[in-house]
């Protein structure tokens, strides 16, 4: 006879720990739970049967592997925040006493912990770090726009400035930016490091608010994990780049509002002085000493065959290129002209363009509406040079009379006037005002873009994001299909040539909805009789097609379908359920988009013949 199991000892019941018991087990507070799980990276489960794991108890919970909170009971920051809530009643006493003296050398020994190890266990490899940065530098850049306040403080905000701007140094010098988009939310910006893809998110420069309603403890938890982090990630980045970490800040300059142009790069010195041995050493050489020589000399000499060989193999393939290289001869048909066809060679020869020296033949001014810290960041990844004014900040290697600048970047309406010298209408005949945003889009399309559409008061042409779309999710840029050609075809009333063009098509679905060509032929005979005109008959059948079709589409719904669920359980019944109404929810958003840009073209198809 096996074993009896005991209630609440087995299974769920013993994998599965409720958070009330984790920390009563812990022995610590609900605020130091939460603050333990976030830096170790542990976060509820949600258990099969939560009956069970509840030990027969249905009120609602939440669940940890029991395991992870065993693990979480080795952990030496836990007995850190233990001292740290002694010290906190400790001073709180000595404050309330008066006894400042005893207040003051409490504070001096106050406990304090260092993450390096929780760092090192949750990355093992330098890469899984950079992989997951993305999150770090959202929150970074989020609470380095934040105005300081009595929950967050003025040091914790200068440090996130300085991660910010370091983060921005490293990407400007290694030429890492790939794609930017100007959302509603903030400005996305996706860069490849070492081989992987980061994407973070900037908000814009206006004055922000910490709503009341967020707990920002949190918050703050998870920045002091990610500051950590990317400590560590930075040194890395800029080690292997060559650069000294941290890079040295001109407080003068930043007074002075320069922003990311107070900070000096410096490059390191990899050299390494080896002493030299002294000349006059009477050491007797050993037998190890006479077995390395022998070694260094075998080694010297193969080298030398080896450079030997290689030089022969070089000249027999410079010989074969020779050789293979193509010889204009002259046509029989046309003796005037030589064949000029490419070849390997010449192909090699041709430059190709580094789409991350994009903008290094140019020169930029932003006028002072334009968003410095934006714009300076992104011309100067793609390697060229920007200026601005003074009320923008100072630091700008180039001023507004430069020769040099061949693009302006101003976002205001242009003003008529004929005011101005006659060397200031020569210099502004010389430049290119474009719009801010045609900076964005040259680099999500990789090439400079003509500056004709981007023109200073020109309605700009949509800003696409260039990031990678779900599967079924719209596309502006895929064309029009035949079915929402047609749509069009119907409901542009105004248009002759489209109508026109529409009738064959008309024809083909009526005979294939009708079903029957005699009775499309008595309805026509029909109409004609009442005097009703053909076109508008045509119209008004089409119309009513195109709603059948809609409403077909809409349900989805046939007998198969309805078969197939009800073989499955009620569990995959209602997953099956959420799914679907995700997808119609999708086909939703993907059908209004849709009316949107089929409203757009009939109107620019009527304003054409018009």
């Amino acid at each position: 006879m096996g074993r009896l199991k005991q209630k609440g000892k087995a299974g769920a019941a013993k994998a599965y720990m409720t958070r009330t018991a984790a920390v009563k087990k812990l022995q610590c507070s609900l605020a130091d739970f939460r603050r333990l799980c976030i830096l170790k990276g542990i976060f509820p489960r949600e258990p099969r049967n939560k009956k069970k794991a509840n030990k027969g108890s249905t009120a609602p919970t939440s669940f940890y592997y029991a395991k992870d909170i065993a693990y979480l009971a080795h952990e030496p920051i836990l007995n850190k925040l233990r001292e740290h809530k002694a010290f906190a009643k400790k001073i709180s006493r000595a404050l309330g006493r008066g006894e400042w003296s005893i207040a003051k050398h409490l504070e001096d020994q106050k406990p304090t912990y260092r993450l390096d190890h929780v760092i090192k266990e949750r990355y093992p490899t330098f890469i899984d770090a950079v992989r997951d940065i993305d999150d770090a530098l959202c929150m970074v850049f989020l609470f380095a726009t934040l105005p300081a306040n009595d929950r967050v403080s003025s040091s914790l905000v200068a440090n996130c400035f300085r991660l910010a701007a370091e983060w921005q140094l490293y990407i400007m010098h290694s030429r890492s930016l790939r794609k930017v988009f100007l959302s509603i939310k903030g400005i996305y910006y996706q860069a490849e490091v070492m081989d992987e893809t980061i994407t973070w998110l900037v908000p814009y420069q206006f004055t922000q608010n910490v709503p009341s309603d967020v707990d920002v403890r949190v918050m703050l938890t998870f920045l002091e994990l990610y500051q950590t982090v990317l400590g560590f990630v930075f040194f890395k980045l800029y080690a292997d780049a060559g650069l000294v970490y941290p890079p040295t800040l001109d407080t003068s300059r930043d007074e002075a509002g320069a922003g990311i142009g107070s900070f000096n790069l410096r490059v390191a010195n990899p050299a390494l002085v080896i002493p030299a041995k002294s000349e006059n050493t009477t050491k007797k050489a050993s037998s190890k000493d006479v077995h390395q020589a022998i070694r260094h000399i075998a080694s010297e000499s193969s080298t030398v065959e080896h450079s030997t060989f290689m030089a022969a193999v070089n000249d027999d393939v410079q010989a074969i290129e020779a050789d293979e290289e193509f010889v204009p001869h002259l046509s029989t048909s046309e003796p005037n002209e030589v064949a000029s066809l490419p070849t390997w060679q010449s192909l090699s020869a041709v430059p190709k363009s580094d789409p991350s020296l994009l903008f290094s033949p140019y020169t930029f001014f932003l006028s002072r509406e334009v968003s410095r810290p934006v714009f300076e960041f992104l011309i100067r990844s793609f390697g060229g040079r920007v200026g601005w004014p003074p009320s923008s900040g100072d630091g700008s290697p180039v001023t507004e009379s430069d020769d040099t600048i061949t693009h302006v970047i101003t976002d205001r309406p242009i003003v008529t006037g004929t005011g101005g010298s006659q060397e200031e209408k020569e210099r502004r005949r010389k430049r290119r005002y474009v719009q801010p945003q045609w900076v964005a889009d040259c680099i999500n399309a990789g090439q400079v873009l003509l500056e004709d559409l981007y023109t200073q008061g020109a309605t700009l042409p949509p800003h696409l994001s260039p990031f990678d779309a779900k599967p079924g999710a719209y596309d502006p840029t895929a064309p029009l299909s035949e079915e929402e050609e047609e749509d069009i075809r119907i409901d542009d009333v105004d248009g002759e040539a489209d109508e026109i063009e529409g009738q064959p098509e008309t024809e083909k679905l009526l005979s294939v909805n009708a079903g029957d060509v005699d009775g499309s032929r008595a309805a026509e005979l029909a109409a004609e009789v009442a005097g009703v005109d053909y076109e508008e008959m045509q119209r008004e059948v089409q119309k009513v097609q195109k709603a059948q079709r809609s409403e077909r589409k809409a349900t989805g719904r046939d007998d198969e379908t309805d078969m197939a669920k009800m073989l499955l359980s009620n569990k995959k019944r209602k997953l099956y359920e959420r799914i679907k109404h995700s997808q119609k929810k999708r086909a939703a958003e993907h059908d209004t988009l849709m009316e949107k840009r089929k409203k757009i073209e009939r109107e620019r198809r009527r304003s054409a013949r018009s």
